[in-house]
Formats: C-alpha cells, structure tokens, sequence
C-alpha cells in the first residue's frame, strides 16, 4: 500500500459526544512567522521547541497507543502547538510520512493538525494530496481586525474566511479556536467574533480564555499595566455566552479552557482566567442562569426547591462545590434546594418544582 492509497476516512458529526481519541504530538512555535502575544507554547505543551525526528516520533506515538490500551474508538493522530503549513514542505511530509505509517497498520485512522488560516492555500493543501488528514484546526482567534492587530496576529478575518472556504472544497473536517480576552477585546467584539465564527458554520470550535503566561510578550504588557486580563467569573460569563451561540447554530463546543498540563499548575500562568476545571465552570454558569431565569419567571412558591435534571448534568446544576443550590438559597430565600436525577430530561433541560421543563441553551 502507497500513500496515495490512504484517502481520508469520512468524519461523522452527529453527535457532540462522538469524538476521535487523540493521540497529540506537539511542534511548539513550528512553523510560526512570529511570536503572538499570548503565546508561549512550550509553556502550554510543557515540551521543547523542537521538532520529533523519525525515531523520537514513532517511540512517542507507540508509548501513547501502549498507555492507552485498544479501548478507543476513531483514532488520530494530532499536531498541535504550531503552524503545521507554515512549516518548510519537507518537514511537512516528514510529519506526515511518520503518521501516515500508523494508519497503514490500522494503529489510527486519521490525522488532524492545527494551522494559521494564512498559511492555508492551494498549494499548501496540495502538499497533504495523498496523505490521511482528516481534520484541520485554525487559530482564528478573533474576527475582529484591530484585535487581531493588537495580538500580533498578522492575519486578516477575511484570511479565516477564505481557509475555511478552501479546506471545506477538498473535504477536511474544519476546527475553529477564538478567544477571550485578548488586548483590545471587548463584549461586543468578542459577540460579532461568535456570530461572525458562527456563520462559516465549522464542524466544531474550541474556546480558550487569554492568560498570560511566563514567557509570553503579554507578560511584559501585563507587569506594565498595559494589559488587565479578564477576572475568572467575567470570563465564564462570556464563554457561557459564547457557547449558548455555538449550540443554537448546531456547532459542538470540544474544549473550553487550557489542557491542565503540569507547566500550567505549576505556574507558567501569571495571570487571567485560568481555572483546571474552566469549561465545567462554564457548563455550572449555563445551568445555573436556566435555574435563575426559570424562577424569576415563576419557578413555583415555597421554602424548598426541587431541580430535575439528566443525571449527567446534575453535577453541572449543583455547580462546584455545591455552590449553585447555595446561590439559589441566597438570592430566592429556599431553605433547601435538591438536585435529583431524571433520565426522562435531555442533557440540557432543567425541570423545576412546578412541573415546567425549560432549555438550558
């Protein structure tokens, strides 16, 4: 078998908790014209800036398969942490040579790589002709021009839009990751980004909060007062607002929040909004907004509230450390406020007291 002969398997998105066991290999800074000024991503990946040879890569790759077992589902293996197709053409193909073994063997079934969207062309994705990618992530960021100015991001919304255009002509699966809080942002940017972001209608989105990390030019910004990061409640808020947009257009939200690698607990993370639990926070504050709006609008009287929800998300309603049923105790006066299972209600209804069953999203 050649690897022309590894076409890239169809991608099914009907569900939101359908989603491919990673196997990650980080290329930090690979491939980037510059230093955004948020990023330090060796700091992220926890690795050095450097890229895997041959032997390094399959020895890195395998040791993951053996951790992991054979109880997975569609596996790829993925890119992260740099700008695959900025990268030069041979190291490219090196990458990919590497990876396309492992789905020869039947080890993985695809590949998935992240990019800058300027860096995606015709001839940059007539580079992966014959090779099994399946999935490609772009650091839109914003789609708003002067925060992408301000970030040193050194691209256009427009180069967003015409990536996602192309990528979508020869079949790739399209990941898009914005953020919150960069310099210069603000709610209403941030809200055109999520509805601009929402109408190219990508396959799924990632969402992460601005920090700012050792090592990142944002760190002198932020030493100088020239950069205030977002409180963590305010950026809940916002993510919450973000993700309700991206479920009533139909687009799965896979991550919100960093990866809590060991770097990042251990105080790579100056500042912002960072929390090891960030998108459970996020699914709390959804939950608990339904709560509030179902009860202002006449939840039902008494001293003690009941709240059904599905029993996947009756973590989500009690809110970290029971700290939803709390609130709810405080600002409506409920003596007791309870928390049960129904299997009956989809994962994001919540039935309250009276009987009424209304969306969370």
């Amino acid at each position: 078998m050649s690897l022309r002969d590894l076409q890239p398997a169809p991608v099914s998105h009907d569900s939101e908790d359908v989603r491919p066991f990673i196997v990650p290999v980080f290329i930090p800074h690979a491939g980037c014209p510059h230093r955004c000024v948020y990023c330090n991503q060796a700091a992220v990946a926890g690795c050095a800036e450097t890229l895997p040879g041959p032997a390094a890569f399959r020895n890195q790759v395998t040791a993951f398969l053996k951790f992991c077992g054979r109880r997975r589902g569609r596996a790829q293996i993925a890119f992260f942490g740099g700008n695959f197709l900025g990268m030069a053409e041979a190291s490219i193909r090196q990458l990919l040579a590497e990876a396309a073994g492992f789905v020869r063997t039947g080890d993985v079934q695809g590949i998935r790589f992240s990019t800058r969207p300027d860096t995606v062309s015709r001839r940059t994705l007539d580079i992966l002709s014959g090779f099994p990618v399946q999935t490609v992530e772009l650091g839109a960021q914003s789609m708003d021009p002067e925060v992408l100015r301000r970030s040193r991001r050194g691209h256009t919304p427009e180069a967003t839009v015409s990536a996602v255009g192309l990528l979508a002509d020869r079949g790739y699966e399209v990941g898009l990751q914005i953020m919150a809080g960069l310099p210069g942002d603000d709610e209403h940017r941030l809200m055109e980004t999520g509805r601009r972001i929402a109408e190219l209608a990508p396959d799924f989105i990632r969402i992460y909060p601005t920090v700012v990390l050792a090592g990142s030019p944002l760190e002198k910004w932020y030493r100088q007062g020239m950069y205030l990061p977002l409180a963590l409640d305010a950026a809940v808020d916002l993510v919450r607002r973000l993700y309700g947009l991206f479920r009533a257009h139909s687009i799965p939200v896979i991550r919100m929040g960093l990866q809590a690698t060991d770097d990042l607990v251990d105080g790579a993370v100056l500042a912002g909004p960072w929390h090891p639990a960030f998108g459970h926070l996020v699914l709390c504050a959804a939950f608990l907004t339904a709560a509030c709006r179902a009860l202002k609008e006449g939840g039902g009287p008494g001293l003690e509230l009941l709240l059904k929800v599905h029993p996947r998300s009756v973590s989500r309603m009690r809110g970290m450390h029971n700290a939803s049923c709390e609130l709810l105790k405080r600002d409506f006066g409920f003596r007791q406020v309870d928390v049960v299972p129904d299997p009956a209600l989809a994962e994001d209804e919540i039935a309250v007291q009276s009987g009424r069953v209304m969306k969370v999203w």
